[in-house]
């Protein structure tokens, strides 16, 4: 399939998300601006501070125009705070911090420890085992029934989908293993007005 994937590239690792992306053959765009965004069949939204980032796509008038496409299906992978910001609550965010709603999961900011408590851990997934990296992840607390768990670490949810948005607490953009990556634009379905 001849896709465009957006990488969301006001913070965080997009970089190493659009070189992951790259290496399987899609064709990548860095997303910054909502003309930007028209361009994209589908979405990358990296980790960062997922606060600052809310700032950053308020600012940037990316929020509304990411609310849209979201709206009209447009495929999203979240990675830690990018999976913050897909959420339907943020337990722990901060008052002015929004969301986007699109899959129905309550996360914790920080809630697998800080970032000297990072670590990694071998994950079944989809496409086998897949090793997890974890910087100060966010932990789903609770899931709604419409959300499939994909991958789970001690019996907690760390790999979700909801229809057209699929969500992650961990890193996978870390760890030279594209294969996640792979699997989210098997799942793209393209609805981008050309």
């Amino acid at each position: 399939m001849n896709v465009v994937v957006g990488v969301l590239a006001l913070q965080g690792a997009f970089a190493a998300h659009a070189e992951c992306l790259q290496s399987v053959g899609v064709t990548t765009c860095e997303v910054r601006t909502p003309n930007d965004l028209e361009k994209v069949d589908a979405l990358m939204m990296p980790g960062g501070e997922s606060s600052t980032m809310s700032q950053l796509l308020e600012s940037s008038r990316l929020f509304p125009a990411i609310s849209a496409r979201i709206a009209d299906d447009m495929s999203v992978f979240g990675t830690c705070a990018g999976m913050i910001l897909l959420s339907t609550h943020i337990l722990d965010g901060r008052e002015d911090q929004k969301s986007f709603s699109a899959i129905d999961i309550s996360v914790r900011r920080n809630a697998f420890g800080r970032q000297v408590e990072s670590f990694e851990r071998e994950l079944d997934t989809p496409i086998g085992q897949f090793l997890g990296v974890f910087i100060r992840a966010p932990r789903i607390e609770s899931i709604g029934p419409g959300v499939e768990v994909l991958s789970s670490l001690d019996g907690e949810p760390v790999l979700v989908r909801q229809g057209n948005i699929l969500a992650a607490s961990f890193h996978p953009e870390l760890t030279g293993d594209a294969r996640l990556h792979e699997y989210f634009v098997s799942t793209i379905s393209t609805t981008r007005k050309v």
